[in-house]
């Protein structure tokens, strides 16, 4: 005799709540053009204000949070997001569906460099890329800026960002900050009885395995894939600034060093790059 299957409601409902997720993810990587500062503008109009899956402060504190962290800081965002609202499963599916469509264009790309024309084009897109990471400060900052304190750290930002351009600048101004906010709330009262954070370190010894084993293979090995995959897994682990910051070390690795490249094939790639929806670290493939 046939069973019938039952399916819990709630159960049901989640996994749509999932699938629209990431349907709204997917819709983010084809669209969202400019870096980091534009992609979070993009976030706040359709993860925050359009569907709601978290608050306006929430993703302000979870790009906070990633900023300080190595690596690309829309992609760490997105996923957290996505970890925020369906677990490790629903954010490495995140991860999955922000970067593919990046990674096919500049795979193809890479395999057709060769057969690529002189990439002028990419000279209209830099001023299209400038006026999203423009759109997106002003928006952000109308939710930022609550009073003089916050508006002094901002101009004092802007003034060393312009001063002391330097792989270093972005994390120092993110240490400062947080510093000075750090003293001034410890005016207003604290919150008391608040439960303990219990920290599941099962992805973290993940990562660090990921990246022992893979420096030791390719010792043992010297097969180019592995190297490669080796590189680039320690570049994004341990680079702060964004894809602004990868670019200038890939270059000396790749191209002045190891000679996988030239010059000419690096620069056309990153002006491709520019062109290409998605997070910047794209780049690398």
């Amino acid at each position: 005799m046939a069973t019938v299957r039952e399916y819990s409601p709630v159960l049901t409902v989640r996994k749509i709540r999932y699938l629209i997720f990431l349907k709204d993810v997917a819709i983010l990587a084809c669209t969202a053009f400019g870096g980091p500062q534009a992609h979070l503008s993009m976030y706040l109009d359709r993860l925050v204000y359009r569907r709601g899956y978290l608050s306006e402060g929430e993703l302000m504190e979870l790009t906070a949070l990633c900023q300080v962290l190595p690596g690309p800081t829309s992609t760490q965002t997105l996923t957290a997001i996505g970890f925020k609202i369906g677990g490790p499963n629903l954010a490495y599916l995140t991860l999955l569906v922000w970067i593919t469509p990046a990674v096919v264009l500049m795979t193809a790309a890479g395999i057709g460099a060769s057969y690529l024309p002189n990439l002028n084009f990419a000279r209209f897109v830099q001023p299209m890329a400038v006026a999203f990471v423009a759109f997106a400060g002003f928006k952000i900052s109308r939710g930022l800026l609550r009073n003089r304190s916050d508006l002094l750290l901002m101009v004092l930002a802007m003034v060393f960002s312009y001063l002391f351009r330097s792989p270093w600048a972005c994390p120092l101004i993110l240490l400062a900050g947080g510093g000075y906010t750090a003293l001034d709330y410890r005016r207003h009262q604290r919150v008391e009885n608040k439960p303990p954070m219990r920290v599941k370190w099962g992805n973290g010894i993940l990562f660090v395995s990921v990246a022992f084993g893979a420096a030791i293979l390719g010792g043992l090995t010297h097969s180019r894939p592995v190297l490669l995959f080796e590189n680039f897994y320690r570049n994004g682990s341990l680079i702060f600034g964004g894809g602004q910051v990868l670019t200038p070390l890939l270059f000396a690795e790749f191209v002045q060093f190891k000679h996988y490249l030239s010059s000419e094939e690096f620069l056309s790639g990153l002006a491709l790059a520019q062109v290409v929806p998605g997070p910047v670290f794209s780049f690398s493939a």
